[in-house]
């Protein structure tokens, strides 16, 4: 999503996710940033990927898809399953960016190995 006027990247984080998931996070942090031009859309994107995990209101609580206009659905994938899709040219341009930075932070929040 967009950062509204004076928003900051925790609280965005957080709106964004409870629009389109209907989920709640827990204290949203800092995770990558990524340069995405998108010469074929004319525009220029810099991506920043927040961490956090969802608030436990419910044991068996999904996302949901709260903006069907704009979204296909939601999934979940390890961190080898998008080098997978990365490999095959099958991710949005800012997601490839942070696959193929394999930031440390993100890499540690995952506990990848």
């Amino acid at each position: 999503g967009h950062l509204e006027m004076f928003e900051s990247w925790e609280d965005c984080a957080k709106r964004e996710v409870k629009e389109e998931c209907n989920l709640d996070l827990e204290i949203p942090m800092y995770g990558h940033t990524t340069n995405d031009p998108m010469p074929s859309e004319n525009k220029h994107y810099v991506t920043i990927f927040m961490l956090a995990t969802c608030k436990i209101t419910d044991p068996i609580q999904r996302p949901e898809n709260m903006e069907q206009e704009k979204c296909e659905g939601w999934n979940s994938y390890s961190w080898d399953e998008l080098k997978v899709y990365q490999k095959k040219s099958k991710l949005f341009g800012p997601l490839d960016c942070l696959i193929q930075q394999n930031p440390k932070a993100v890499i540690d929040f995952l506990n990848v190995t």
